[in-house]
C-alpha cells in the first residue's frame, strides 16, 4: 500500500495532465506503489486517515438491543423477538433460518443449504457450512442426455435436480457450538406460524399464482401444498397455512435434525424419491454432515474482511477484487466516474476468472485461496490492467467460460445487543428450487445439482463450462457465489451484509462494502446505490439503472467496454446491519428492492 505522501503526489499528477494521458499515469504511480517499502499487509493495521464512517440514522433502525433484518417481514420480527428473550444473534439466526422457510418459499428453506459466518463480540470469528451435496450415486455425466447434450430440464427441476440438503444441520451445527436457548425454542415459533398461517403480501400472492401456473404444475403435491382451495387465485391478504410443514418444524424442534436426516421425514424423502426416479437415498440424508470451516480473512483500507471460503467462490472473488482496487489505489476516484470505474470492472473480471479456473469444494482438492486472495497476487493483476483500454475476457481465459446462475438465494443479517454478528445466506437455487414439495412434509427441495459443472471438459460460448474443481462427485459441494460478509474495523464490528442474486452476489455485496468503506456512504445510500456488475463471460458489464453517468458511459465504451443497462434496480437483495460500537447501536437497513424487507429490533 502506497504511502500518504504517495496518495498526494499521483493525485496531484493525475489533475495536473491533460485527461487522456491520465490512465497511463494510473499504471505507473501502481508499479511505484508496488515497489514501495511500504507496501504489504503489515501496513493496513489501522484506518486510512479520512475514512471515519458518519453516524447513520437517516433510512435505518436503531436498536442498543439487537438487529434482525430479512427479506421478510414476519420472519424478521421472530428473529428479533428471539433476541428480546434473551437469545443471542446465532439463537436469532436459526430462528429466523426456520422462519423464512414459511415466509419466503422461493428461497427459505430446510431443503436446501448455504453458508453462515459468525463474528463474536471478542473478535474471534468461524463459519459453517451447510452446502447441499451430490447424492452418493451421482456420477460426472449423470446431467447429459443420451446423445451427450446437457439435459438442461433436468438440472432445472424435478426429482434429480436436488442435492442433499444441508440447512436443518448447518442451523443445528451453529446452535450446538454457540446458541444460548434451548433449540426447541428458536425453532418452534417457525412451526406454529405455519401451522396457524400468515397473511400473504401482493408481491408473494402474484408470485405463487404464477409458479401454480408453471414451476408446481408437474408436482401435485407442490399444487396442493401452495395452492389455494377451489383452484383460486391468491390475493393479498389471503392467509397461507402450511400444515405439513407445520409438521416437519415440529419434528425438528422436538427431536433435533435427527428428525429430518434419519427420522419420518428421511423416509418421506427417500421413499419418494425412489417412486419418482430421484437420486438422494436414506443413506445420503444419514451421512450428511454440515462442518464448520475457518472464515476467510482480508483486509481493504484498513477495514477487517471476514467471509465464506470454498465451496463459496464469494470470499474469494470478494476479497481478490477488493486486493486489486486497493493496490490501484483506485478509491481516489469519484464513484461514477469512468476512471474507478473501469478499474472496478477489470478487477472483477480478474477475479471471476479464477474464480472459474480454481474453485470447487476444498474436501475434493486443493484450492489455491491462500495464493489468490495474496496481496502479491493482488498487485500482480493488477498490473495486467489497461488503463486506457478494456480486456478481452476470451484472452484473459482462454476457452473457459462462465455459465449463468438462477438468483432466488436469500441472505440475512442479525447483531445482538453484545456486538455478535451473524451473516447467513441460504437457497434452494431457482426461484422455489426444485419444484417439488416432498408429500406429507410440506417442504421444496432444492435443484442445485445444476450448480455443478455438469459436462466433463466441454466449455461453450453459451455459457456450459467444464474445468475440474466443479465436475459432479458422490458427495461433493457444488460451487457457490453466496458472500455472507462480516467487515470490522480497529477490532471492532462495523457491518454485516451479503445477498442474493446467483453470480451477482459477490458484485453487490463489493458494491456495499466499497459504498461504506471506500467512499464513506451512511449505510442507507450504501444499499440504496445502484450497482454494477461483470461476471468475466459473459464479456459485458451488467449494470443498474443511474450507476453509470452518460460521460462516464460513453468513456467506458470508448474504451471496450460493452455496457447492458436495467430499467430498474433489480441487482441483488442486501439486507444490512451498521454497527457504531462506541455507543453499541446496530443501524438494521433493508433492502428496499425487496417489497417485504424489514429490519426488526426486539422490543420489550
Amino acid at each position: 500500500m502506497p504511502t500518504p505522501p504517495l496518495h498526494a503526489a499521483r493525485e496531484r499528477a493525475l489533475h495536473a495532465v491533460p485527461r487522456p494521458r491520465r490512465r497511463t499515469m494510473i499504471l505507473a504511480l501502481l508499479l511505484l506503489a508496488c515497489a514501495s517499502p511500504a507496501g504489504g499487509v503489515a501496513a493496513q493495521s489501522t484506518v486510512r486517515a479520512g475514512t471515519a464512517i458518519p453516524p447513520e440514522g437517516v433510512g435505518a433502525v436503531a436498536s442498543r438491543r439487537g438487529m434482525v433484518v430479512s427479506v421478510s417481514d414476519i420472519a424478521s420480527d421472530i428473529g428479533a423477538s428471539v433476541l428480546a428473550r434473551g437469545g443471542n444473534a446465532v439463537d436469532a439466526a436459526v430462528a429466523t433460518a426456520f422462519a423464512l422457510a414459511v415466509t419466503h418459499p422461493s428461497a427459505g428453506n430446510i431443503g436446501g443449504g448455504g453458508f453462515m459466518v459468525v463474528r463474536m463480540a471478542n473478535g474471534e470469528a468461524t463459519t459453517f457450512d451447510f452446502r447441499e451435496k451430490a447424492p452418493l450415486s451421482a456420477t460426472p455425466t449423470m446431467m447429459l442426455d443420451p446423445d451427450g447434450s446437457i439435459a438442461y430440464a433436468r438440472t432445472d427441476s424435478g426429482w434429480l435436480a436436488p442435492g442433499v440438503p444441508g440447512t436443518v444441520r448447518g442451523m443445528e451445527l451453529a446452535h450446538r457450538k454457540l446458541g444460548k436457548l434451548p433449540w426447541r425454542d428458536v425453532v418452534l415459533p417457525a412451526a406454529q406460524l405455519a401451522r396457524r398461517g400468515f397473511p400473504l403480501s401482493r408481491a408473494l400472492a402474484e408470485e405463487l399464482n404464477r409458479e401454480l401456473k408453471t414451476t408446481f404444475a408437474p408436482f401435485p403435491a407442490s399444487v396442493a401444498t401452495y395452492g389455494r382451495a377451489g383452484g383460486q387465485p391468491w390475493r393479498a391478504g389471503d392467509r397461507l397455512r402450511l400444515p405439513d410443514l407445520a409438521r416437519s418444524l415440529r419434528a425438528i424442534a422436538d427431536s433435533g435434525a435427527d428428525a429430518f436426516y434419519t427420522g419420518w421425514i428421511a423416509d418421506s424423502i427417500a421413499e419418494q424419491m425412489r417412486a419418482h426416479g430421484g437420486a438422494i437415498t436414506r443413506r445420503d440424508l444419514a451421512e450428511y454432515q454440515a462442518v464448520e470451516r475457518a472464515p476467510l480473512r482480508g483486509a481493504y483500507l484498513g477495514h477487517e474482511i471476514v467471509a465464506m471460503g470454498p465451496p463459496s467462490s464469494g470470499g474469494v472473488v470478494l476479497i481478490e477484487t477488493l486486493n486489486q482496487l486497493e493496490a490501484l489505489t483506485a478509491e481516489r476516484f469519484a464513484r461514477t466516474s469512468s476512471d474507478w470505474l473501469h478499474l472496478r470492472i477489470e478487477a472483477a473480471r480478474r477475479a471471476y476468472l479464477d474464480r472459474a479456473r480454481y474453485l470447487g469444494d476444498p474436501d475434493f482438492g486443493a484450492v489455491p485461496v491462500e495464493r489468490l486472495t495474496s496481496r502479491a497476487y493482488a498487485d500482480s493483476l493488477a498490473r495486467s490492467i489497461d488503463p486506457d483500454r478494456a480486456s478481452s475476457s476470451v484472452t484473459l481465459g482462454g476457452a473457459l467460460v462462465a455459465p449463468t446462475e438462477p438468483t432466488e438465494t436469500t441472505h440475512y443479517s442479525v447483531v445482538d445487543a453484545a456486538g455478535n454478528a451473524v451473516a447467513v445466506t441460504y437457497t434452494l437455487e431457482g426461484g422455489y428450487g426444485s419444484g417439488v414439495v416432498v408429500r406429507g412434509a410440506g417442504f421444496l427441495l432444492n435443484n442445485e445439482m445444476g450448480d455443478f459443472n455438469k459436462k466433463p471438459g466441454y466449455t461453450s460460448t453459451r455459457g456450459d463450462i467444464g474445468t475440474p474443481p466443479n465436475v459432479i462427485a458422490p458427495g461433493k459441494r457444488m460451487l457457490s457465489s453466496m458472500t455472507p460478509t462480516i467487515v470490522a474495523r480497529n477490532g471492532e464490528l462495523l457491518l454485516v451484509t451479503g445477498s442474493p442474486g446467483g453470480r451477482t452476489i459477490p458484485n453487490t455485496v463489493i458494491d456495499v462494502v466499497l459504498g461504506v468503506v471506500a467512499f464513506r456512504l451512511p449505510l442507507r445510500a450504501a444499499v440504496d446505490a445502484p450497482r454494477v456488475h461483470h461476471q468475466w463471460l459473459p464479456d459485458e458489464v451488467r449494470y443498474e439503472e443511474g450507476a453509470i453517468p452518460a460521460d462516464a458511459r460513453a468513456e467506458l465504451e470508448g474504451m471496450g467496454h460493452v455496457l447492458r443497462g436495467t430499467p430498474t434496480r433489480s441487482q441483488g437483495d442486501a439486507h444490512s446491519i451498521w454497527y457504531d460500537a462506541k455507543t453499541r447501536t446496530s443501524y438494521g437497513v433493508n433492502d428496499r428492492r425487496s417489497p417485504d424487507s424489514k429490519a426488526s429490533a426486539p422490543t420489550k
